[in-house]
């Protein structure tokens, strides 16, 4: 990719688990980045199209990611009209987090596919970092995780595995119209995965589950608004049915490597003491 002078990489969500990480490496490598955040520099909210122009102005590719998920009423066409106005605009690099199994999702997959845009999806398994960055670290700090998924297996993703993917995405021609799918290197139920936290830490933590309802109701008692709780009823409980229960090589394919195992990210971050551990 010919990149011109003072064109910028739009990280839309990029101060979140695989946007800032995107961020990160693209800065790394001396390349431009503009933030799309409702408190960056130039303010983008997905809510408010009024900010979408602005955060475009000399943008070379975008890497895309939608709050808070694909599978929420008028994301797709959200998705769509962003899309086709990057490419009113001239920028027509688009690389958009997708989620595995998500049926939804893949209507703003095919609203990206009929914008026009040189796109390249990107549909992830669970993050690892769920585990260690918000949502589910509470729980693990509590030593407890309580969740309503029995012995369906994930093959969880690590969130650097995708940002590395998405910046090859952003700036090599040969990811463009591939849409990779990616996993783990291995199957694991949420208890194996929570074990391996536990061994890795040192510290006391254990799987529980819980009922639908009684997944639902504490989300009710944490105060979480409506649409929020039926969003993670449907990610917990529709989408880990068993259908994302097998491995994929996207990870593979478009790095050329194999992709981050579970136990390296539990050690990582067991070592960094973000779970409790000494701090080595």
């Amino acid at each position: 990719m010919n990149i011109r002078t003072g064109e910028k990489f739009l990280v839309l969500g990029g101060t979140g688990k695989t946007g800032r990480r995107v961020a990160e490496r693209l800065t790394g490598q001396g390349l431009p980045v503009r933030i799309g955040s409702r408190s960056g520099e130039v303010p983008f909210d997905w809510e408010n199209p009024s900010t979408w122009e602005a955060a475009l102005h000399d943008v070379r590719a975008v890497y895309i990611t939608y709050y808070p998920d694909l599978a929420v009423p008028g994301a797709a066409d959200a998705i769509g009209s962003f899309a086709r106005l990057a490419v009113e605009n001239g920028i027509k690099r688009l690389v958009l987090l997708s989620g595995r199994g998500e049926e939804e999702a893949q209507l703003s997959e095919l609203a990206l596919q009929n914008s026009g845009a040189e796109w390249t999806i990107l549909r992830a398994s669970w993050f690892s970092q769920n585990f260690s960055e918000n949502f589910l670290l509470d729980s693990v700090l509590s030593g407890t995780v309580a969740l309503p998924v029995g012995d369906v297996k994930e093959p969880f993703i690590d969130a650097d595995d995708i940002a590395d993917v998405a910046v090859a995405a952003l700036s090599d021609d040969r990811h463009i119209g591939k849409l990779y799918e990616l996993t783990g290197p291995r199957l694991l139920t949420f208890a194996e995965a929570v074990r391996e936290i536990a061994n890795a830490s040192g510290q006391d933590v254990r799987y529980v589950q819980i009922s639908a309802e009684s997944f639902t109701s504490a989300l009710t008692q944490e105060g979480l608004p409506e649409d929020v709780i039926s969003l993670l009823n449907y990610l917990f409980i529709q989408v880990l049915d068993g259908r994302n229960a097998h491995l994929t090589d996207g990870v593979q394919v478009s790095l050329g490597r194999e992709p981050l195992d579970f136990a390296d990210y539990a050690k990582k971050v067991a070592a960094a003491g973000i779970w409790g551990a000494t701090q080595k």
